[in-house]
C-alpha cells in the first residue's frame, strides 16, 4: 500500500477510496466522528440524513506492515504480524496473563512503553453497568468507542497487568462486556455510577487489600472523579438491529441515521467499521 501522506478531507458528494481504520471521535454535544480510509477523511456528522455507500474492493492490507492479506486477524493484521506482535498476544485481552517477567514477551520494548504505565479501572454504561480498563491517555476515546453514555474512572494502578487482576476481581460482581445490540437501540437507562462505585469498593474491599499486599500499598489508588456523560449523533435508533458484513456482501448502501461507538447506523442496517480495519473500501457520500 502507498505511504500515508497528509490527510485529505473529503466533502459530501465526493467519493474516497482507501483502507479503513477505526473512526476518529471527539467528545461533544454530540460527539464528532470522522471516517478514515487511507489518507482520506470524511466528516460523518455532516452526512446525517443523507445517502451513504461503502463498497469493499476485495483488498485487505495489514495495518502494521502494509502487506496484502486474504484475511484480517485481530481487526486489521496479517497472520505473521498477528503471531509476532505483542499487541496481538492473549495478554492484551487478558492482562492478568502477562508473561513479561517470564522472559517470553513478544516485544519487551513495546511492552515497556505500553504496559508499564498507569492504567485506569473504570465503570461504564453502554448497555448496562460494566467494568473495564484503559490507559489514562485513552480517556475518553475508549468510552466513545464503546458507545457508552456514562463513564466513571474509579481506580488507578501502576501497570496493565495489575489492572487485569483488579478487573478479574470486579468481574465477580459486574460484567466486563457490552451488549452491542442493546447499545445500538439507544434505550440504555442511566445509572448512579458513583453509588455503584461505592457499593463495589465496599463489597470487594478484602480482594483489593490482597492485591495491595501483593503489589504495594500505593499500587492501587482510589480516584475521586465525577461521572461523565456522552451524547452521540443519532437521528433515529433502529427498532431491530440488523448488521452488515462486508465479507458476505461487499456493498453497503443506505441513509445514514447515526453514529455510535464504532458503528454506522443506516436505515438498511448497522456496520461496525472497526471490525473491517484494513479493508480497502470506496465510500460515496
Amino acid at each position: 500500500m502507498p505511504a500515508v501522506t497528509e490527510p485529505q478531507l473529503i466533502g459530501s458528494g465526493q467519493t474516497l477510496q482507501g483502507c479503513l481504520t477505526k473512526m476518529a471521535v471527539e467528545p461533544g454535544a454530540p460527539a464528532r466522528y470522522v471516517l478514515r480510509a487511507g489518507e482520506h477523511r470524511l466528516e460523518l456528522n455532516a452526512c446525517l440524513g443523507k445517502p451513504l455507500q461503502l463498497e469493499w474492493t476485495g483488498a485487505i492490507a495489514c495495518t502494521h506492515c502494509g502487506r496484502a492479506t486474504r484475511k484480517s486477524f485481530a481487526q486489521g493484521y496479517c497472520y505473521p504480524c498477528f503471531k509476532r506482535l505483542a499487541q496481538c498476544d492473549t495478554c492484551i485481552m487478558k492482562p492478568e496473563l502477562c508473561h513479561f517477567f517470564e522472559g517470553t514477551c513478544r516485544e519487551p520494548d513495546w511492552a515497556e512503553r505500553h504496559c508499564f504505565q498507569p492504567h485506569v479501572v473504570y465503570l461504564a454504561n453502554a448497555s448496562g453497568l460494566k467494568v473495564g480498563i484503559t490507559r489514562a491517555s485513552q480517556m475518553p476515546t475508549r468510552w466513545l468507542d464503546q458507545g457508552a453514555v456514562q463513564a466513571l474512572p474509579i481506580l488507578e494502578v501502576d501497570t496493565r497487568q495489575q489492572s487485569g487482576f483488579v478487573e478479574v476481581l470486579f468481574k465477580e460482581e459486574v460484567s466486563d462486556r457490552t451488549n452491542w445490540r442493546a447499545m445500538l437501540k439507544g434505550s440504555t437507562e442511566l445509572l448512579d455510577l458513583a453509588a455503584e462505585r461505592d457499593r463495589l469498593l465496599g463489597r470487594l474491599g478484602s480482594g483489593l487489600a490482597n492485591l495491595r499486599e501483593r503489589f504495594g500499598a500505593d499500587a492501587i489508588r482510589v480516584l475521586d472523579e465525577s461521572p461523565l456523560s456522552f451524547d452521540y449523533p443519532v437521528l433515529e435508533f433502529p427498532a431491530k438491529v440488523v448488521s452488515h458484513n462486508l465479507d458476505k456482501n461487499p456493498l453497503v448502501t443506505g441513509t445514514l441515521l447515526g453514529i455510535k461507538g464504532q458503528y454506522l447506523i443506516l436505515d438498511s442496517g448497522v456496520i461496525n467499521l472497526r471490525k473491517f480495519t484494513g479493508y480497502e473500501v470506496r465510500v460515496s457520500a
